[in-house]
């Protein structure tokens, strides 16, 4: 059972290796990614029961000791983020087969796909900060390759950009660990948060913290560090997009809430304050920028940003509310953003463009893409009982609980600027007039839709199933909240 931990990184870097070896037969790449991704699946659903039954599994690698060996652990957190990235990335690479086209997955889309899977699961599993930096990097140099795969003038222009910010992002986590390692001594998680209780969180140490929060912000794109990321999301082909979209944000999301929840504790007047304050901001920012656009790929990337925002101002509360919604809010993002993406993908195809103001009368052509993205839109948007609306309940009434009125009035304000602006999707691309372009290529939609369909149908049982899904993410928030249980089950194996 030790390797049940790792079989979800393991599997995908293996088939990747595997998939090198098959340049030129397309059909081999695809039949083999979806077998690594469900082997991959069946192991983290397995994983997450053994947690679910026998609380905070971890390993230690090599013949060395915690906190001396590099150590994975994986808790309800970790778990349901590994699953969730899992399940979106076999719906992403199914609906791939369709629009990747096949130049793109000759020159090692899938490879680089698997490469970045194991770089997100690597991370989100991660026991030791040095070892998140090195999968950090894994992910990264992955996406790398995506965002240029194609070669088309713009994707080169927008990829120079999000390989400087990240290069440089990483130089400062680099620099940031070494300090904190400096101070601590130690670069295990669970032996970090001892070490900082012992000392009390001395001003160093705020210090660091806040660096942590440039560090991951950037990767998370938290106001005003999101600068980079519209130009570069929007480059890339629509596949690579919803991946980007529904996990890249998401990896510096944990890594943001794991530190400070973890050992980051002592000074919330400071670092949690801090916190809460650019979550609002970012909401406000995230909601300006869905508003200004209309083009559907820059509406939906500005969501991101907004989604950014609402998960940590939930985690900035510090309380179970404000957690366990945040922790529910962050799974239903990460489903619902994908399937939206692959609809509006779907919608371009059709379209041939992705400004708003050349299109029209969908509905006319193709009401059942119309139904899908109307349902997918009111569940981003939080409409009862579709499953963005429990997770931003559940952080309003933490919000409330700790004082934070102010904001949870921003945050439900945010929630009708979403519902604004894909409701505008919806009545420029699917009322009115047909505006239908000729498109040179026949699209296979029933391909395309498939997926997109099991992911919107997946997020709808998602909100109804809230009462099933509760125990699950309670348990995620307890472990952020009580962080003895995660010290105690890495330092005490």
């Amino acid at each position: 059972m030790i390797n049940l931990l790792l079989l979800p990184i393991i599997l995908p870097f293996f088939f990747a290796i595997i998939l090198l070896f098959f340049k030129e037969k397309i059909v081999v790449q695809r039949a083999l990614t979806l077998i690594g991704l469900a082997l991959s699946l069946v192991s983290s659903f397995i994983l997450m029961a053994k947690v679910k039954a026998d609380g905070v599994q971890a390993i230690t690698l090599g013949s060395w000791p915690a906190p001396f060996g590099i150590t994975m652990v994986s808790d309800m957190l970790s778990v349901l983020l590994v699953t969730t990235s899992l399940v979106i990335t076999f719906f992403v690479v199914w609906y791939s087969f369709a629009s990747i086209g096949h130049e793109r997955e000759r020159h090692y889309y899938y490879p680089a796909v698997l490469f970045m899977l194991t770089g997100i699961n690597g991370a989100f599993t991660t026991g030791d900060i040095f070892n998140m930096f090195v999968f950090f990097e894994v992910l990264l140099m992955a996406s790398y390759v995506l965002i240029v795969l194609g070669g088309e003038k713009k994707q080169l222009r927008e990829s120079i950009k999000y390989v400087l910010v990240n290069v440089i992002s990483s130089a400062l986590f680099v620099i940031t660990i070494a300090l904190l390692y400096a101070v601590i001594g130690t670069v295990n998680m669970a032996d970090i948060a001892v070490k900082v209780a012992e000392v009390g969180q001395p001003g160093i140490l705020t210090v660091i913290a806040i660096l942590f929060l440039l560090v991951f912000g950037i990767k998370g794109a938290i106001f005003p560090l999101y600068f980079w990321l519209p130009g570069s999301y929007a480059a890339p082909p629509m596949p690579v997009l919803a991946l980007f979209g529904a996990l890249l944000t998401k990896v510096g999301l944990y890594a943001i809430t794991r530190t400070y929840t973890l050992f980051f504790i002592h000074n919330l007047g400071v670092t949690h304050e801090l916190l809460l304050i650019l979550s609002v901001l970012t909401i406000i920012a995230g909601c300006i920028g869905a508003l200004a656009y209309f083009d559907l790929k820059q509406i939906m990337i500005y969501n991101i940003v907004i989604a950014v925002g609402v998960i940590l101002f939930g985690v900035a509360q510090m309380n179970d509310n404000g957690m366990t919604g945040a922790m529910y809010y962050l799974v239903h993002d990460m489903v619902i953003k994908g399937a939206l993406f692959l609809l509006i993908g779907i919608i371009i195809a059709i379209t041939g463009t992705s400004n708003l103001r050349k299109m029209g009368g969908l509905m006319t052509t193709h009401a059942p893409l119309g139904w899908m993205y109307l349902i997918a839109a009111f569940g981003l948007a939080g409409i009862p009982p579709l499953s963005g609306f429990a997770g931003k309940l559940l952080i309003t009434k933490g919000a409330f609980e700790a004082g934070n009125a102010w904001g949870s009035i921003i945050m439900l304000v945010s929630s009708l600027i979403v519902l604004l602006s894909v409701i505008r999707i919806f009545v420029y691309a699917f009322w009115g007039e047909p505006k239908l372009q000729k498109s040179n290529k026949k699209m296979h939609y029933g391909t395309l839709m498939a997926p997109a369909v099991l992911l919107v149908i997946l997020s709808v049982a998602y909100g109804v199933g809230t009462e099933w899904l509760v125990p699950y993410m309670t348990d995620a928030s307890d472990v952020l909240l009580n962080p003895s249980t995660y010290i105690d089950a890495v330092l005490k194996e």
